[in-house]
């Protein structure tokens, strides 16, 4: 099946076959639209206040040495930050459940001290299982081949066997599986007494093979090769993972393949819960419709350069609209070494995603926000101060969203569908209905141009208003800055920032009130202890509504 989308309006569906259920949302509003669909595919789930914090991540620190001073240079500069991630380079020659005990020896303690500073730790662990080391000696492995977890192939008996990461060859699990799912967890729950983690990252799960299908090759059958192949790598459907006719629990591949990620993030979900008695943070780069009710999604793999620094923000966008609101690209760029000023832009930009991560490629420049000296340091520590500032704004979005099912970060348009001028802007977005983020997305720039609707609009700076509305101003954008607004009708909850949520939550709050033209301000708090599981739906949480007129001058 192939999706193309042109700008007649039109939608064109090619098809060799099956059946097609449309569900149409009637909205009228975008916002009613999202919230009809999640209420059809699940609603996004809650995420625990300290996944809202910043996050750092580098595949290719390489060791714990390395770590450690990446660490201690954010905490010389005093930069907000409440996340490490631990990509493939900790484990033991990249096999799934160990750590390298030569580079990253001490890696347990460091976890625990980590955690004593009031910081998190997230794990990545990869779908693919090596099949050749020595017998007895990797219990993943083991383990799998005595539970009969593998995907099979079209013989339905014997494993897929395919090429990734870890060293020889690998198979698959296949998370469509009951026992599979026993045995995912049961591996999570025991990690959890190796390595002291908070939440868990889901990798290569599309799944991803090096190969071309597994061994010995994909027969030449109508499930491998399809009457129509859409535009796809090399128009193969095997192209980087296993033959459509590889057989899982729910059958063939071929119509399983895009569940992969999905049948993952659940389970992957319930074993954190499970392990940590806290509410679960799973981030997976394979998705499906559904995905948000138990996971998050960063956009993959992207590059260190100005387009994608761009792109970024339509990405947010559209997972917004898909119901997976807590979502982020990788701040300066995954691939490709980033530049000063590129890499400056994206940490303000990149500071108002949902999920906020600063995350890197093997081989290139260390990128992280304390590693470019004073002035970076400072300008980086002075907008997630901001952000911290209006975390309790943002949690208060995921609660809607949770319980609601609308998006947290939305476009102008979703806003003011009737105003046509907003319907083509991707360049500036919305926290919620209240608060815009105006970003610098090309080099050497030193002002934006901005389109303000017909709104009262605060300058978040000097809180001050302005006099443009339904109109476009070009705005002062020196490097230090990135242009932020308020809307006029608003109540913001803020509270005062720290270097860690779990400091920042103990700080006073404030209300930043921005009156409309009637002399009018609403807003909400919602407030819990921001890690225990379904608070909601027990009802051990506090909700606020705030309103403001100029006639009773009282909140």
């Amino acid at each position: 099946l192939d999706v193309t989308l042109s700008p007649n309006p039109s939608l064109t569906f090619r098809t060799i076959g099956g059946i097609l259920d449309f569900y149409l949302f009637m909205g009228p509003t975008p916002e009613n639209v999202v919230q009809q669909y999640t209420e059809a595919i699940g609603r996004p789930h809650m995420p625990a206040y300290w996944a809202l914090g910043f996050q750092l991540s580098r595949w290719g620190y390489g060791s714990l040495d390395v770590l450690k001073a990446t660490v201690d240079r954010m905490k010389h500069y005093g930069i907000p930050y409440d996340v490490q991630h631990y990509d493939i380079d900790y484990m033991e020659r990249r096999l799934d459940f160990t750590y390298d005990k030569v580079n990253f020896a001490g890696l347990p303690e460091f976890m625990k001290e980590m955690k004593k500073n009031g910081k998190h730790n997230v794990v990545i662990l990869d779908p693919f299982i090596t099949k050749d080391e020595e017998p007895g000696t990797y219990r993943p492995y083991d383990l799998g081949q005595q539970m009969g977890v593998w995907i099979n192939n079209s013989d339905g008996v014997t494993p897929a066997v395919g090429q990734a990461w870890p060293p020889g060859d690998s198979v698959y699990p296949d998370y469509t599986n009951p026992r599979t799912v026993e045995w995912w967890t049961q591996l999570c729950l025991e990690f959890k007494d190796v390595l002291d983690y908070d939440g868990i990252w889901i990798d290569m799960n599309e799944p991803s093979n090096f190969m071309r299908g597994q061994y010995p090759g994909c027969a030449d059958n109508e499930l491998n090769n399809p009457p129509y192949t859409p535009s796809i790598s090399d128009r193969s459907l095997a192209e980087k993972t296993l033959c459509p006719d590889s057989k899982t629990y729910l059958g063939d591949h071929y119509n399983t393949h895009s569940l992969f990620g999905w049948s993952q993030t659940e389970p992957t979900f319930n074993a954190v819960q499970q392990a940590t008695g806290k509410r679960a943070f799973v981030l997976s780069r394979s998705t499906f419709v559904g995905s948000g009710k138990h996971g998050a999604h960063w956009l993959g793999d992207n590059f260190s350069q100005w387009k994608d620094l761009r792109r970024s923000i339509v990405g947010i966008l559209e997972f917004n609209l898909f119901g997976m609101p807590y979502i982020g690209a990788d701040i300066c760029g995954f691939n490709y070494n980033t530049t000063y000023e590129l890499c400056l832009r994206w940490m303000q930009l990149g500071s108002f995603y949902p999920f906020s991560r600063n995350h890197n490629a093997e081989g290139n420049s260390e990128q992280d926000p304390a590693v470019f000296g004073d002035t970076f340091a400072k300008i980086s520590r002075d907008i997630l101060r901001i952000r911290y500032t209006l975390l309790p704004y943002l949690y208060t979005l995921f609660y809607e969203s949770h319980v609601y099912g609308g998006t947290v970060v939305r476009s102008l348009m979703h806003e003011f569908t009737s105003d046509k001028e907003t319907h083509g802007i991707d360049t500036a977005f919305l926290w919620g209905s209240a608060f815009m983020i105006a970003p610098v997305l090309e080099e050497a720039t030193r002002s934006v141009t901005v389109y303000f609707p017909e709104a009262e609009w605060f300058d978040y700076y000097s809180v001050l208003p302005s006099a443009w509305t339904k109109t476009y101003a070009t705005v002062p954008a020196p490097l230090y800055k990135i242009p932020l607004y308020i809307r006029g009708g608003y109540i913001l909850p803020m509270q005062s920032p720290g270097t860690t949520t779990t400091q920042s939550r103990m700080y006073p709050f404030g209300l930043l009130v921005c009156l409309d033209k009637n002399g009018q301000a609403s807003g909400s708090l919602f407030w819990d202890d921001g890690e225990s599981i379904d608070t909601i739906e027990k009802g051990a949480y506090l909700l606020i509504k705030y309103t403001y007129s100029n006639v009773s001058g009282n909140i």
